[in-house]
């Protein structure tokens, strides 16, 4: 005879992003069973890197969990994925075949919002490699700036690291004061501007924002250059968070590696109108997985 123990679902949350992917299984009262880890999971590197990496993540989950076949057909999924908007990707997606109850999917950014606010309605603001403003508010999507890098992503990782290379270029033309910031970027080029230019041929996002730690470390030592892009890229999420409010909601968090450092340069009305954040992204993967149950 089948128990209701025996029927009672678990839930499986799944973070997958440019830089790694992250999966945990609860059970129906929030207890974490089992977490699992792996490398990047993105729509840019195809479906199916994406989905073997995912694959990895929550296979790693269910060893941990101890989680054998017949429990696995109880487990219902949510997945927040970056890159889930290039077309055709979401098709794909719901065409591969899984061992679960249910699967469902989201962008690895509205993951993260249902997260910040435990489902309910509310934005996030992501300051990291890329920026981006994104929220749910009574249905909508709301969506402000993250387009890409360079033509987007303002107050970013990659637009501190742009800024630097860009000032410190002048600065060795003579056209911009010479600080210690963009000296020490110019020894990244051994000084010579050509160097710069070839590293700007092959260089990404990410790469530009590799300077970003070296921007906001001078900015806390008062260099005068960093303060100016670090200042510019806080009034960049300031107008995020902003424009975010005046779209409709209620709340909003603000998210990514940039966060903590950027906080205390944002102005003060944006500051005092930030909230902490409820849970993380693969909280709001769950969410999405135990709506799944709801809708049933």
């Amino acid at each position: 005879m089948t128990t209701a123990a025996h029927r009672t679902p678990y839930f499986l949350g799944i973070d997958g992003g440019g830089t790694g992917c992250r999966a945990r299984i609860e059970d129906a009262e929030g207890t974490i069973l089992g977490q699992g880890l792996s490398g990047p999971a993105t729509t840019r590197l195809g479906i199916a890197e994406a989905w073997a990496s995912i694959s990895r993540a929550f296979d790693a989950a269910i060893e941990e969990a101890g989680l054998g076949a017949p429990d696995i057909a109880r487990i219902h999924a949510g997945v927040g994925l970056a890159g889930i908007g290039r077309k055709g990707a979401l098709d794909a997606l719901k065409a591969i075949e899984h061992p679960f109850a249910s699967v469902d999917f989201v962008s690895d950014g509205e993951g993260a919002c249902l997260g910040a606010h435990s489902g309910r309605d509310g934005a996030i603001v992501i300051a990291g490699t890329g920026s981006i403003g994104l929220g749910l508010v009574e249905g909508r999507q709301l969506r402000v700036g993250g387009y890409g890098f360079p033509i987007s992503d303002e107050g970013s990782g990659a637009y501190l690291g742009l800024k630097a290379v860009q000032l410190a270029l002048r600065a060795n033309d003579g056209r911009e004061q010479k600080t210690a910031l963009l000296a020490e970027m110019m020894q990244r080029f051994q000084n010579e501007p050509m160097e710069a230019v070839a590293w700007m041929d092959r260089a990404s996002a990410t790469d530009y924002a590799t300077f970003a730690p070296m921007v906001l470390r001078h900015a806390d030592q008062g260099d005068a250059i960093a303060r100016r892009i670090v200042q510019s890229a806080a009034g960049h999420v300031d107008t995020l968070v902003r424009s975010l409010f005046d779209k409709g909601a209620p709340r909003v968090c603000l998210l990514g590696g940039l966060a903590s450092p950027l906080e205390p340069w944002l102005a003060p009305d944006v500051r005092r109108r930030l909230k902490p954040i409820d849970g993380d992204a693969v909280s709001g993967a769950i969410i999405l997985a135990k709506r799944s149950v709801c809708q049933d």
